[in-house]
């Protein structure tokens, strides 16, 4: 019987997530806060990225024609998916909230169905504060035409400050 316990409790630390660990603290200035329903933070009920911690994650890389820049462009950054599969989030929805304080709610299926990025380049250049940076909300939209309208317009938000996991 303690054989089978001892077996078992090796094979759920051998399995267990990748999140399941602790999260290093941002060695600079954090450019991302995420909170609500997420089980891994380094910042109190917080977890803090720096632009370095974000782009140890994996990465992902959107090639789109968006309302915001002319012609196609191409974006990279973490799929917010994966970001969040990382600090353990569970939830319905997820508000993603600007440095100016406007905000909007991403449907969890949006992130299931679809790799939305957090942006941090474009055309290989980190965004900056004055072009939509650090980070921008982008969808597949070159590969997935449906998602061109309005109402996914105004979930992609730029100069992204937090995200809040409900």
């Amino acid at each position: 019987m303690l054989r089978l316990a001892s077996s078992l409790a090796l094979i759920l630390i051998a399995t267990a997530p990748s999140w399941a660990g602790e999260l290093a603290k941002p060695a600079a200035e954090p450019i991302l806060k995420v909170q609500g329903a997420i089980t891994t933070m380094n910042d109190g009920e917080t977890a803090a990225f720096d632009l370095s911690m974000l782009d140890a994650l994996p990465q992902h890389t959107i090639k789109a024609t968006t309302p915001w820049y002319d012609g196609e462009h191409e974006f990279s950054g973490v799929v917010i998916g994966d970001l969040l599969e990382t600090l353990g989030a569970s939830g319905e929805s997820v508000t993603v909230t600007a440095l100016n304080d406007y905000s909007a709610e991403i449907p969890m299926e949006d992130i299931k169905d679809y790799p939305v990025i957090l942006a941090t380049r474009v055309d290989g250049e980190e965004l900056s504060v004055r072009d939509k940076g650090p980070l921008f909300v982008i969808y597949p939209f070159d590969e997935h035409p449906d998602l061109y309208n309005e109402v996914i317009f105004s979930r992609s938000v730029w100069q992204v400050a937090s995200l809040t996991v409900h």
